[in-house]
């Protein structure tokens, strides 16, 4: 039974690797103009699994990697809209700070694309916040939007 749960464990950590990577990709593409296709490319060439100052990154996973970041593509209008009716009107995505933007767009994918819980969704883009700003209260904000967004994209889940 443990080798099963160890196993599950590295998936689990693979998948949450994704997530992050998919935000730092997201980023990326909107800082320097890049395709989806090249940035891809080389986060899964050369940023899964890289050492970086001695440190080991977690291998991501590609399946969960690439289905974020199309779907971020694909449905990137309907996932903006989607944030800018989570956030106060005086701030529209285009206003946000630009990690925040890949960090919504990235969970925004997941949550339309229904196949994660939107509660699992919410915990892990949560945490991913919490990476890329551990002293602020980024965290509290991107889970108020997630929640947000996440009843909007399936109500369903959520009793509604």
């Amino acid at each position: 039974m443990a080798p099963a749960r160890k196993g599950n464990d590295a998936k689990r950590r693979q998948k949450s690797a994704a997530r992050l990577y998919a935000v730092q990709a997201l980023f990326q593409m909107e800082a320097a103009g890049q395709s989806v296709d090249s940035v891809m490319r080389e986060f899964e060439t050369h940023r899964f699994g890289a050492v970086y100052d001695d440190v080991e990154m977690e291998e991501g996973d590609a399946a969960t990697f690439r289905g974020l970041m199309e779907g971020a593509v694909t449905h990137q209008a309907r996932i903006d809209q989607m944030t800018d009716r989570a956030l106060v009107a005086k701030w529209p995505i285009a206003r946000i700070d630009p990690t925040l933007r890949a960090l919504f767009r990235a969970a925004g994918a997941e949550l339309v694309a229904a196949v994660t819980p939107p509660r699992v969704v919410i915990v892990e883009f949560v945490d991913v916040a919490r990476a890329f700003f551990p002293e602020g209260k980024e965290a509290g904000f991107v889970n108020a939007v997630l929640d947000h967004m996440a009843r909007e994209a399936q109500p369903a889940a959520f009793g509604a």
